[in-house]
């Protein structure tokens, strides 16, 4: 039993955030409204003041009742299976019950900072990543260093890579519970009607191009589609940053982190050429893309060949077409590097308030590792971390073939994956509308790829110089 014997007395968090997604799809909102939550959350941050105590305060021994306050936020199939689980908990711990706080994404940060600033969160709260430092340096998250290094967390199926997203400043704030990782979606009955073999992964951009061209070609329709549009976020220069060992934000997010803009003008000239081949849809026609939402996309319905999406895609349109495949995208033409990087889905953090920080980490152990959890849960968070538990997933039989698919892709992801980037910055919404303008703009010759790169570069430099 661990006495407490320092405790944090919290100052004003952050407030204000509103709908966003977990970049594995499991949420379904978007990343930019995410990133505008965060942006308006963060301009409100006071800044925390730690001072140290001493309590004679005790948690309950192992054979004592214990409750745990445990809240996430998700859809109601979400809530339903995630009580399940706690029930299921309970009937192997009788001594452990839970006091359950579902919410969804709107004002579910809301709620936690100001419980924050009372100090009463609860014990146990689903975390994201673009929010995980802020609380963790902010001082009202456990480490939870002392249950990994004792076993009581166990980490060992876990890529170090990704485990290490949830560490700030050395210390594990938060235990990551999935992963997403970039992926092209693609529909095998378009290829076969172009004569083309299904793509392996080995591709780099000009085989890539190249293939979907030669469908275009055959079907005179666009052959790649971006879930998010090509310059839609910085997630598909981040990628081909990575790719060519730079990224595009320096660690603390105050300053972009490449030194040339000919990366960027290579970027814009390729989707610039792809959209005046009829290979890529031009602005407009992505927009009105875009609004077909998933299911409806053109890789589904097969009017299109490919989509850079996440690695979740064909599980997510299965219902739709089971069809669908995923491999790895294109590698550098330069190099033969891929960029791709494990994004983690989500944490499970505990408040440094808590006094059954051991108990916490007892059940988020088996959250993570208990194939019968995981049974239940279905990769519906993300692909799950442990990689006995993937495994055991796949030999089990009750998958479908895309969820397979998923999570065999992981294992293949953490074979070749970069450092994952840091969270990011603020004005991230500012950022993203910078680089879809800027996009516009060379696909619309109203800028050159040289002119816009300037451009992305001066105002850019400009909203992350505000983070210093």
């Amino acid at each position: 039993m661990k006495k407490l014997t320092k405790r944090f007395i919290v100052g004003l968090l952050a407030c204000a955030m509103i709908l966003s997604i977990t970049a594995c799809g499991s949420t379904g909102n978007s990343t930019e409204d995410k990133s505008a939550a965060k942006e308006e959350s963060a301009a409100k941050v006071e800044e925390v003041t730690a001072e140290t105590t001493t309590s004679e305060e005790t948690a309950p021994t192992s054979d004592e009742p214990v409750t745990i306050k445990i809240t996430w936020w998700g859809g109601q199939a979400r809530h339903d299976y995630t009580q399940q689980l706690l029930d299921l908990y309970t009937e192997s711990h009788p001594n452990v019950s839970f006091e359950a706080v579902p919410a969804g994404w709107d004002g579910y940060f809301d709620k936690l900072s100001t419980q924050a600033a009372s100090g009463s969160m609860p014990d146990i709260m689903q975390m994201d990543y673009l929010y995980i430092s802020t609380y963790a340096k902010n001082g009202v998250v456990a480490d939870l260093n002392e249950f990994a290094k004792d076993g009581t967390i166990d980490t060992s199926e876990i890529d170090e890579t990704i485990l290490n997203t949830g560490m700030i400043d050395g210390k594990l704030a938060g235990m990551v519970l999935s992963t997403s990782a970039l992926a092209i979606g693609y529909n095998p009955e378009v290829f076969e009607k172009a004569g083309l073999a299904e793509p392996d992964g080995s591709w780099n951009w000009s085989e890539f191009i190249d293939t979907n061209r030669k469908i275009s070609e055959v079907t005179g329709k666009e052959s790649i589609i971006v879930s998010s549009g090509a310059t839609g976020d910085i997630i598909p220069l981040r990628y081909w940053l990575s790719q060519h060992g730079e990224s595009l934000f320096n660690e603390d997010g105050t300053a972009l982190g490449y030194t040339d803009d000919q990366l960027v003008v290579a970027f814009l000239s390729m989707w610039k050429d792809m959209v005046d081949e009829n290979i890529y849809p031009d602005p407009d026609e992505e927009a009105q893309i875009l609004t077909l939402g998933h299911e409806g996309s053109p890789v589904v319905t097969g009017d299109a060949a490919t989509v850079l999406d996440w690695n979740n895609y064909a599980s997510r349109v299965s219902s739709v077409n089971d069809k669908i495949k995923i491999t790895t995208p294109p590698v550098s033409d330069e190099n033969g590097e891929s960029g791709l990087w494990n994004k983690p889905g989500m944490f499970f953090s505990v408040a440094e308030t808590s006094k059954v920080k051991k108990e916490c980490a007892e059940f988020i152990n088996w959250f993570v590792n208990s194939e019968e959890a995981n049974t239940i849960i279905m990769g519906e968070r993300g692909t799950p971390v442990s990689a006995s538990v993937r495994e055991a997933m796949i030999q089990s039989g009750n998958m479908t073939d895309q969820q397979v698919a998923m999570f065999e892709y992981a294992d293949r992801v953490n074979e070749i994956a970069k450092k994952t980037p840091a969270p990011d910055p603020e004005g991230i919404s500012e950022i993203n509308e910078t680089i879809k303008n800027i996009g516009s703009s060379v696909f619309y010759e109203q800028a050159t790829p040289e002119e816009a790169a300037s451009t992305f570069r001066k105002e850019v430099s400009a909203i992350l110089a505000r983070n210093k």
